[in-house]
């Protein structure tokens, strides 16, 4: 199990750099950049960019949710009763469904999600952030570490 557990963390750490670093670039640099087309040259690159881009979101969202699921049952073990714990990972899984979300969006075809990809400057940066908050709150979980004994309380008659 300990090299299908080193695996599934360097798959799962190795997409987020890939994708965030991606989604990064492109807020940073490529829309500013082209910006600075017309409109017609604008278009034509938006369009063989999303092409490109939406395999490596769909591709990388399903590593996410794979190595990241294992990644959870893996450690369930480790943090039994440690509420604390549980907690962070729920609230980091429930942004990480977001983000998914908006990079399925920013990339895809559905007229109901045009006006996400018309103000793709805004979410891309709602994005990053929530992408930014999810690597420190990953960041925080793992170095926090297993705490050494967990307090609980055994209710039996309520």
């Amino acid at each position: 199990m300990f090299w299908i557990d080193v695996l599934s963390r360097i798959v799962h750490v190795s997409t987020a750099i890939a994708l965030v670093g991606g989604s990064l670039f492109t807020l940073m640099v490529l829309l500013p950049s082209a910006s600075e087309l017309g409109e017609e040259p604008h278009k034509k690159l938006a369009a063989a960019i999303a092409g490109r881009w939406k395999k490596f979101v769909h591709i990388g969202v399903t590593l996410f949710l794979v190595s990241g699921l294992y990644n959870f049952v893996r450690a369930i073990p480790l943090h039994k009763g440690d509420g604390t714990y549980h907690m962070l990972i729920g609230i980091k899984m429930v942004l990480a469904l977001f983000v998914f979300f908006l990079a399925a969006a920013l990339v895809g075809r559905s007229e109901k999600l045009a006006g996400i990809r018309n103000a793709r400057k805004k979410w891309l940066t709602v994005l990053v952030i929530l992408a930014a908050v999810i690597v420190a709150i990953s960041g925080y979980t793992k170095v926090r570490g297993v705490p050494a004994k967990i307090d609980t309380v055994n209710v039996t008659n309520l």
